[in-house]
């Protein structure tokens, strides 16, 4: 059984947790003015990200997995998409209800754009960091994404 007591780790990683929640609103906001002027939020620009980098056209359900996202959420960004032609839905061969989500033409210049005006932005981010600090930082963060993954799983 667990104590109500701490141990030197776990303060440390509440630490984190609260640094990480300050900087993601922080990330979410500087995202958000990067790419205003194209028309996108930092969460649409997330759920084109998202279609991008996937190896082939998924349903709404599977792209909020691969985000860690509320279907629903996801549900409407692509909604709002679509009604703005940047993304569109075609047949499923493997469900009837869950239409596959594509980029289209004017879809992909949009997250081509952003992604050349994130990139200044993360080269200024970065400066002054050792690579390896951020490796290190980025191994930790999937550790532990790992774990309540698993923890989701198994409640589920």
């Amino acid at each position: 059984m667990h104590g109500t007591k701490r141990t030197k780790a776990a303060s440390a990683l509440t630490g984190l947790f609260l640094d990480l929640f300050r900087l993601n609103n922080l990330v979410i906001a500087s995202g958000d003015r990067l790419v205003a002027g194209l028309g996108l939020t930092s969460a649409r620009w997330q759920v084109l990200g998202t279609i991008v980098a996937a190896d082939r056209p998924q349903p709404v359900a599977w792209l909020a997995r691969d985000m860690g996202a509320n279907r629903q959420n996801v549900q409407r960004i692509v909604n709002d998409l679509a009604e703005e032609g940047l993304v569109a839905f075609k047949p499923n061969p493997h469900h009837r209800r869950a239409q596959l989500v594509v980029l289209t033409d004017t879809g992909k210049q949009a997250f081509d754009a952003a992604m050349r005006l994130q990139a200044p932005w993360v080269n200024w981010l970065s400066e002054g960091i050792e690579v390896g600090e951020l490796e290190t930082t980025h191994s930790v963060v999937k550790a532990l994404r790992r774990k309540l993954e698993g923890e989701a799983e198994e409640q589920a």
